[in-house]
């Protein structure tokens, strides 16, 4: 890690020693920060042809911009390195050029929020820590357990009591000790901050972590690596706490500092019109207020989101969008995704294609424009708003007069 310089505070400007150090001593929980690269230091031992000669396909191949050590990774979880393909149909639908989907779904539990957890297990483990916690609505707690599991750690859950009952399943599985709060997201972080300040566990909130940032800009890299170092136009996310929005512009900045990529793509941060802080402030973080969460979209259920400052700047520094899109709209996408490209998304995963297909309808996209739309969860984490999508089973006697007499197959 000698090519990490240090802190600076996305509040105050302030610079700090990298050392365990969470949100900046002087602005408090809300001195978000970031961790500075020597982008000199790391071009040197992290270039194209470094990552053409890399045979580890996962997030590790990219150890050179992580914040740990690079010891042992064998042991973990295979994070990472998930497809992205290239649209077969919905493209020639929407009339754009081109449009990829970067299907994370298919990471060990389901989302992308692995891609952190693997980077916060493995820096708890490497500061020694036997504990580490979170709040979540779901995807981040259950890659926490089961990333925790791997290495033998115990892990400590908070989710709110809405939470599904696949991502509470998984929590379960990975023998995490799970809270369900009794409140929503606010109350079930701060019950989270309470206990984790009082016991002293590693601290996994990506609002407020830093090294989460870290973790999620692989999405960015791998996206880039994958379209050979010409990424799309655009990239689209959907947007909660605003960590992975946050993530997605880190990595492409990296990149950009290391001259391994000519631009940043510009990004549309996409929200739930039931649960759109960022929306509702159009990119003015004083305007930033607290949302209601009636979403079904339950990943980006997030009213009072935890990390405004690096997803704003995510938007206005790569001169892209804010827009909300409706759970209808969520929903159907979750239909057009599957039949026609074959991807089951979970509403938040399907909410970054349907912005995507929304800013078209408004001529945000143009025509001949790329994209890149992030599918951050699996459908199989959400079935209850998987079968109100597709609907249910036809029913059926089981003989063929009584198949040709339902109509099932017209």
């Amino acid at each position: 890690m000698e090519n990490i310089i240090g802190y600076r505070c996305t509040l105050c400007g302030s610079e700090f020693e990298y050392k365990e150090l969470t949100t900046c001593p002087g602005c408090g929980e809300k001195g978000i920060l970031d961790i500075i690269f020597d982008y000199h230091k790391t071009g040197a031992v992290f270039n194209r042809s470094t990552l053409a000669r890399d045979r580890r396909f996962d997030i590790w191949r990219y150890k050179a911009l992580l914040p740990v050590k690079g010891e042992g990774f064998e042991k973990y979880l295979r994070v990472g390195w998930t497809p992205l393909y290239r649209s077969n149909s919905l493209e020639k639908e929407l009339g754009i050029k081109e449009l990829y989907i970067k299907d994370d779904g298919i990471n060990p539990t389901g989302s992308l929020k692995d891609r952190a957890s693997g980077v916060a297990v493995a820096k708890a483990f490497e500061l020694g820590y036997r504990t580490v916690a979170c709040s979540s609505t779901g995807n981040a707690a259950s890659s926490l357990a089961g990333n925790a599991a791997r290495l033998g750690l115990k892990s400590v859950i908070f989710v709110p009591q809405r939470a599904p009952e696949g991502k509470v399943a998984q929590l379960l599985i990975f023998g995490a000790k799970v809270v369900s709060v009794i409140g929503d997201y606010r109350d079930t972080f701060n019950l989270s901050k309470a206990a984790i300040d009082k016991y002293g566990w590693y601290n996994r909130n990506a609002g407020i972590n830093p090294v989460m940032v870290e973790g999620k800009k692989t999405v960015a890299l791998e996206i880039a690596e994958q379209l050979d170092f010409e990424p799309s136009d655009w990239v689209a996310v959907s947007v909660g706490d605003g960590c992975t929005i946050g993530g997605v512009y880190k990595g492409f900045y990296d990149l950009y500092k290391l001259r391994m990529i000519d631009r940043i793509p510009k990004i549309l941060g996409v929200q739930s019109t039931g649960c759109s802080p960022f929306v509702d402030a159009a990119g003015d973080l004083a305007a930033l207020k607290p949302a209601e969460e009636d979403t079904l979209a339950d990943s980006i259920a997030v009213g009072i989101p935890r990390n405004p400052v690096k997803a704003m700047r995510a938007v206005s520094e790569s001169g892209g969008k804010w827009l909300a899109v409706s759970d209808d709209l969520i929903l159907d996408t979750m239909r057009v995704l599957g039949r026609m490209e074959g991807v089951f998304s979970e509403p938040a995963g399907a909410a970054a294609a349907a912005g995507v297909r929304q800013a078209v309808e408004q001529g945000i996209i143009k025509p001949g424009e790329t994209v890149t739309a992030i599918s951050t969860g699996s459908g199989l984490k959400d079935v209850k708003n998987a079968l109100r999508a597709a609907g249910k089973p036809s029913l059926c006697e089981p003989n063929l007069d009584a198949l040709e007499k339902s109509g099932i197959l017209l």
